[in-house]
C-alpha cells in the first residue's frame, strides 16, 4: 500500500515511517526538511508545507492512504496547523479519490478523560498544562476533529495521552473515544496507526491509544514536551 505520511520528520512521524516500511508498505514521507530524512528502500521523500494546498496535492497524488502526525509546540498564540493542514489534506484526497485517513488528535479532547489513580495530574497538572498551556492547540484540534468527522472519508481520529519516547512497541491498548491511561509511547501510537491501514475496526471513529507497560517521569515529560518540544 502506498502510504503518504505528513509530519514525517517529527518524532511520531519517524516512527510511523519506519514501522510502515517494516510492514511492507511503500511510504511517501512529506516534510518541510527533506534532507533530514535518510533514504531507505521503499521510501519517497517529498518536500511540502501542509499549509500549501498545491504542494499537498502533489504529495498525495498516487497514494492509497494518508497518515497525519502533524504537531507544533505549545504556544498561547492562535494555532491553525491541525485544522488547516487536515483541511488541505482532505481536499487533496478528494481530488485524487483517496478514502483512508488516519490523523492524530489528543485524549484531552474527550471531556471524560480522567486517568484512574492520577489525582495530582487530574487536579493540578491537567488544568495548568493541558487546559491552559495547551488551550490553543486543543482548540485547533477540536476544529480539526469536526472537519474530519463531517467528511465522507474513511477516517480514524487517533487520540494518544501524554506522548513520550520509548525505543520499542509495547503491548499497547486501544479503545473507542477514550482510554483509561495517562501516557502513550510514540512507538505505540505509530504502531496503532499503521495497524489501521489493514483494520477497519475504528473506521469513522476516534481511537484512543495508551501505554501501560512502561511509564515516563511526569516532570521529565512536561519539560521535554513544553520546554524543549520537538514534535
Amino acid at each position: 500500500m502506498r502510504t503518504v505520511v505528513f509530519g514525517a520528520n517529527g518524532p511520531t512521524g519517524r516512527q510511523i515511517t519506519g514501522q510502515a516500511l517494516a510492514a511492507g508498505h511503500e511510504v511517501v514521507a512529506v516534510t518541510r526538511r527533506p534532507h533530514a530524512v535518510p533514504p531507505r528502500p521503499g521510501l519517497t521523500v517529498v518536500s511540502a508545507d501542509v499549509t500549501d494546498l498545491d504542494a499537498v496535492d502533489r504529495a498525495v497524488a498516487g497514494g492509497d492512504a494518508v497518515l497525519s502526525s502533524l504537531g507544533v509546540p505549545l504556544t498561547p498564540k492562535p494555532i491553525t496547523v491541525y485544522s488547516r493542514g487536515n483541511a488541505n489534506i482532505m481536499a487533496a484526497m478528494h481530488r485524487h479519490g483517496i478514502k483512508r485517513l488516519i490523523t492524530v488528535s489528543s485524549s484531552v479532547l474527550d471531556p471524560t478523560w480522567r486517568p484512574t489513580g492520577e489525582f495530582f495530574f487530574n487536579n493540578v497538572l491537567d488544568p495548568l498544562f493541558n487546559r491552559r498551556a495547551g488551550r490553543t492547540a486543543h482548540e485547533d484540534m477540536r476544529r480539526m476533529e469536526s472537519l474530519v468527522r463531517d467528511s465522507d472519508l474513511d477516517w480514524t481520529i487517533t487520540r494518544p495521552s501524554g506522548l513520550f519516547d520509548h525505543p520499542t512497541v509495547t503491548r499497547y491498548e486501544v479503545a473507542q473515544d477514550v482510554a483509561d491511561g495517562l501516557f502513550t509511547a510514540r512507538a505505540d501510537l505509530a504502531a496503532s496507526m499503521v495497524a489501521q491501514l489493514t483494520d477497519d475496526r475504528y473506521s469513522r471513529r476516534a481511537m484512543a491509544v495508551i501505554t501501560t507497560e512502561v511509564r515516563p517521569s511526569i516532570a521529565g515529560l512536561i519539560w521535554r514536551e513544553a520546554v524543549v518540544k520537538k514534535k
